[in-house]
């Protein structure tokens, strides 16, 4: 009989290493280092810190030094991918980016509370206010509308419809988002000097104004397109004509809202001056804190409109105002047949941009 017998040895487990931070209290402290079984791979002098290998079993001994300050992971970080807002998605912009087309030489004002100047997501080229000094935006509203529009291409944040468009902020709305009819035809009027090819104001009012008015004929014959929200006096039914100003004017492009269900927002305007929908239902952009934030409203629609209206006029620029125009409407997706709800249906951009290059 073979009788095996136990040699006494057993197989020894290997030793769990860690990778961490050490940061000490004053200075780098070699004496405590060297009384480890473990392995400096990186001296940071600046900050009293070494990255280590250190065995495991061994980690709470070296936080319990009295001249270390922290033991801590060296913890993985991965890169923050661009997101694509659902709406920028529904109206298919990035298939228009992915033929290289964004909107490049476009003049875009946005009349509305001003712009952040210093949004890393955001390059503001320059623009003007009504009220006298910058036209940094102090209330948030322009900065969401901004983002929208021409956020940029570069792997954070969030991208816009139309992201190296010229973009413009024109101070036209106080901190409290209020403002003037006078202000805004001051700003439509600083669009026209200042050589703008589209005018985005996500604001309106109730009342109609002959001034207001002839100002957005004005920048039209001028060889403008301006774009207006619709308004969010809607109802649940969709019923009755609450259409705001400047939208309802024919000169202008009132811009209704949809769900990411593809239904109208109940919040949008209604009625038979609606040209055209897009997503404005909890809208990702850009935030006046620097940050990111989500917004609804036709405010939010409105530039998702403006933006496809620069890919269109960037892919064919000998196209006219009322060319571009056209081309929107008769592009958009109408899986409603219910213009007075609806408009023309919802902008497709990537349709739009096809009919652009072609025309």
């Amino acid at each position: 009989m073979l009788i095996l017998v136990s040699s006494g040895f057993s197989m020894a487990r290997p030793v769990e290493f860690e990778r961490v931070i050490v940061g000490f209290e004053k200075g780098i402290d070699k004496n405590v280092i060297q009384n480890t079984e473990g392995k400096v791979v990186k001296e940071f002098d600046f900050i009293n810190a070494v990255v280590m290998e250190l065995p495991a079993h061994t980690v709470q001994t070296m936080e319990s030094h009295p001249n270390v300050k922290y033991v801590e992971p060296d913890a993985e970080v991965k890169a923050l991918n661009q997101t694509v807002p659902w709406g920028i998605d529904r109206v298919n912009a990035p298939d228009v980016h992915s033929d290289n087309q964004y909107g490049d030489g476009i003049r875009v004002s946005v009349l509305d509370t001003g712009i952040l100047l210093n949004h890393e997501d955001l390059n503001v080229m320059g623009g003007y206010s009504v009220f006298g000094g910058s036209y940094n935006d102090d209330n948030g509203h322009g900065t969401h509308v901004a983002g929208t529009i021409a956020a940029l291409d570069n792997h954070y944040g969030v991208i816009g419809v139309s992201p190296q468009v010229d973009l413009y902020g024109v101070k036209v709305l106080d901190s409290r988002g209020s403002g003037s009819y006078s202000g805004i035809i001051e700003g439509i009027y600083w669009s026209m000097n200042n050589n703008m090819d589209i005018i985005n104001m996500s604001l309106g009012g109730s009342v109609g104004s002959v001034a207001l008015e002839d100002a957005c004929n004005a920048a039209t014959d001028a060889g403008l397109l301006v774009v207006a929200a619709a308004g969010n006096s809607g109802n649940f039914f969709g019923w009755g004509d609450n259409i705001g100003y400047p939208a309802k004017y024919p000169s202008v492009m009132a811009v209704g809202s949809t769900t990411s269900s593809d239904s109208r927002s109940s919040f949008s305007s209604t009625g038979p001056d609606l040209e055209i929908m897009a997503p404005g239902s909890n809208i990702l952009s850009t935030t006046y804190n620097g940050g990111y934030g989500s917004m609804s409203g036709t405010s939010m629609a409105c530039p998702h409109a403006a933006g496809v209206a620069a890919l269109v006029w960037s892919a064919n620029e000998n196209l006219t105002n009322q060319q571009v125009r056209d081309i929107i409407n008769d592009s958009a997706n109408d899986m409603w047949n219910n213009p007075s709800r609806y408009g023309n249906g919802l902008i497709d951009a990537h349709e739009a941009y096809l009919y652009a290059i072609s025309y």
